[in-house]
């Protein structure tokens, strides 16, 4: 008898489990924003990623990033990992965020090679339309001395299924 309702309880804890679990994930969506730039330089970056919807607007979630970059006979490689923040404004189209970056970069040149970390924290808005926003952000903690961006203002390009 001990062993069927330890068995009984096992079942029904896992039953539980499940329907918490299968609830949970009807509610995070995955994609992510990706970057081109071809000419004098290339840059290709994929930023893979995904979010947990609440009932609110709120939307909390993870992601990582790549980035490759070669200007002239310098070639950067970039890892980050973040934490993402997004707000949609009820009503509009407007889709506010705030993401807290922490990136690894390699860059190597004709000198040698050089590796350095630097965090970023950017606020922006965008333009939203179903699974798909554009729009413009801001690093508040941008430094000439320590990023390897050119300046603290960057694009948005994201997508969510």
């Amino acid at each position: 008898m001990k062993k069927n309702s330890f068995l009984i309880f096992i079942f029904f804890s896992v039953s539980l489990f499940s329907q918490q679990s299968s609830e949970f994930w009807k509610d995070v969506r995955f994609g992510g924003g990706f970057t081109m730039a071809f000419g004098s330089e290339t840059t290709i970056g994929i930023s893979p990623s995904a979010i947990y919807d609440f009932d609110n607007g709120l939307s909390l979630g993870t992601g990582v990033t790549y980035i490759y970059s070669k200007i002239n006979d310098s070639k950067t490689n970039v890892y980050g990992a973040s934490i993402i923040s997004l707000y949609q404004i009820p009503k509009v189209e407007i889709q506010l965020s705030g993401e807290f970056e922490q990136s690894f970069a390699k860059q190597t040149n004709n000198f040698g090679s050089e590796s350095r970390s630097f965090p970023a924290l950017y606020l922006g808005a965008a333009y939203n339309k179903g699974n798909f926003a554009v729009g413009f952000r801001y690093d508040v903690l941008y430094d000439d001395n320590k990023s390897i961006y050119a300046s603290p203002f960057s694009p948005i390009v994201r997508f969510y299924f």
